[in-house]
């Protein structure tokens, strides 16, 4: 691998991307492009990027992120989760590069109450899942032998606004916060993930379907009252509550948890644990924007 070309640049998981790169002495010539210069709506542009950078692997972290207004958007949510995502596979396949797309945990509707196995049936329950699958559809199809699809949940960061970011400001903010406790999924840091990205980027693995999530499980409430401890604030100020008290216009999966079995057909670990990443990245946390 010579030369990675890393789309959505901008936003929190390319940040920490390109900064894990940038440390590592044996990177690949890095080419970094935000939305700005590479709309995925734009599919001529795609290709004509490609063709013009000719990278050997390209890491699609450019997505519309905006799960609630999806739902009265869904065509312009699809015109980039999904044709533009087809856009670039299909450039990918043109240009004999290899592409790593990141998908989403709400391909699936939620009502599972083990994990979900790399290759489950999908049933997307809202209009941003139902684009994240025309995209993982569109990634396999156009590169069977060069397409990856990695599926993540709960990213949080910092270098962007985040369910992690926003406890640490309610606190300071607020005598009790009231977080749901009847969502469970997987914490994960997204420089993790990052390193995790560069790593089956390197291993020359099977291609298909990767699960890129911390190890374990929680609820909302859970995260948020290890936030809490970490902040040295009492964690019994985190009042627990339900999704339906929120109500929001996008139903979330209430079962999150994907399994990792995957990795070792690529000879690599799962992440680690969410707990412990979160310790790790407290530092970098604490003190920037909520």
């Amino acid at each position: 691998m010579n030369r990675l070309l890393v789309t959505g640049a901008a936003g929190m998981l390319a940040t920490d991307l390109l900064a894990v790169l940038a440390a590592d002495p044996a990177a690949p010539d890095v080419l970094a492009y935000d939305r700005d210069h590479l709309d995925l709506r734009q599919s001529e542009c795609v290709r004509d990027v490609i063709q013009w950078e000719k990278p050997d692997v390209v890491i699609n972290c450019a997505a519309w992120t905006a799960v609630d207004d999806a739902e009265a958007r869904e065509a312009v949510a699809l015109a980039v989760n999904g044709d533009g995502v087809r856009a670039l596979a299909l450039a990918c396949a043109e240009a004999g590069a290899r592409l790593i797309h990141l998908s989403t945990d709400y391909v699936f509707d939620g009502t599972a109450t083990t994990p979900y196995a790399e290759d489950a049936p999908t049933s997307p329950a809202n209009a941003y899942g139902r684009g994240k699958l025309a995209g993982e559809r569109a990634v396999l199809d156009a590169l069977p032998e060069t397409g990856y699809v990695v599926r993540t949940a709960w990213l949080y960061g910092s270098a962007g606004t985040n369910f992690v970011r926003k406890m640490i400001s309610l606190e300071g903010r607020r005598d009790t916060v009231e977080v749901v406790d009847d969502q469970l999924g997987q914490p994960t840091w997204s420089a993790d993930l990052a390193g995790q990205l560069v790593r089956l980027a390197r291993a020359g693995a099977p291609p298909g379907v990767y699960h890129g999530t911390s190890s374990g499980q929680a609820t909302w409430y859970e995260l948020a009252r290890e936030v809490f401890t970490l902040l040295g604030a009492d964690p019994g100020r985190v009042r627990p509550t339900t999704a339906a008290a929120f109500a929001a216009p996008a139903v979330r999966p209430a079962y999150s948890v994907l399994g990792h079995d995957r990795w070792a057909a690529a000879g690599l670990a799962p992440i680690r644990h969410w707990r412990d990443a979160l310790h790790a990245a407290w530092p970098s946390m604490v003190g920037g924007p909520a």
